[in-house]
């Protein structure tokens, strides 16, 4: 699913669920820049799947339309189909990559702790292995009994193998990866494909991307 799709759902999820809410506060809660959520909300106003009425001058009141919430059941369908299909192949490859692993008794540890984290704790539950540690930028709370432990200390950690479970820029997660000194031949990527969208170069630079062995077991 693209990611303007996923976008466009979150949006129509959220302005269903809260029609006076601001602006900033929904830039707050999908994670991205109050200008590129003013950019899509005028997006999806444009294109007739949600309506803005000024109740004051300093409130509005979002409202979808009825063809905003036939796109919102069609979106809703094809994430839900995306999301099936896209942990099928996930289980698939890690099954596949971290066998050799399993094998030799080595350690893993996990790098996200979202619902990717979530399928990759119960897949090496399942094949055997208990997670040594749960990463994640920033140390904080708890992950399925774990402590999360901030990547910067990964190095305190004895793993051989680091899962990297999550989803959005790829590329970018394996870069920051490659910048704190963790040896690119125990990351495994959640699928294939992830694998090589690390390998593309950064969106702000010129050079190309370095090339790279095949890791084992992908």
């Amino acid at each position: 699913m693209e990611l303007e799709s996923r976008r466009d759902l979150q949006l129509l999820e959220t302005l269903e669920q809260e029609s006076t809410i601001t602006q900033r506060t929904l830039s707050a809660r999908l994670g991205i820049a109050l200008g590129l959520t003013n950019l899509y909300l005028k997006r999806l106003i444009r294109k007739g799947y949600v309506k803005c009425v000024n109740v004051s001058p300093n409130r509005l009141v979002y409202a979808l339309t009825p063809r905003g919430v036939a796109r919102k059941g069609r979106l809703t369908y094809e994430f839900m189909k995306y999301s099936l299909d896209f942990y099928r192949d996930a289980r698939q490859h890690l099954r596949r990559s971290l066998a050799l692993a399993v094998a030799e008794k080595q350690h893993a540890a996990i790098y996200g702790v979202g619902d990717a984290a979530e399928l990759v704790f119960l897949l090496l539950r399942e094949m055997g292995m208990e997670p040594v540690a749960v990463f994640a930028p920033s140390g904080n709370g708890k992950f399925l009994g774990l402590p999360v432990q901030a990547i910067d200390d990964h190095r305190a950690v004895a793993y051989e193998i680091l899962v990297v479970a999550v989803l959005d820029r790829p590329a970018g997660t394996m870069k920051r990866l490659r910048q704190l000194g963790v040896p690119e031949e125990k990351i495994v990527m959640l699928r294939p494909d992830f694998a090589a969208s690390a390998d593309e170069p950064d969106a702000n630079s010129s050079r190309p991307a370095p090339r790279r062995a095949a890791r084992r077991g992908a």
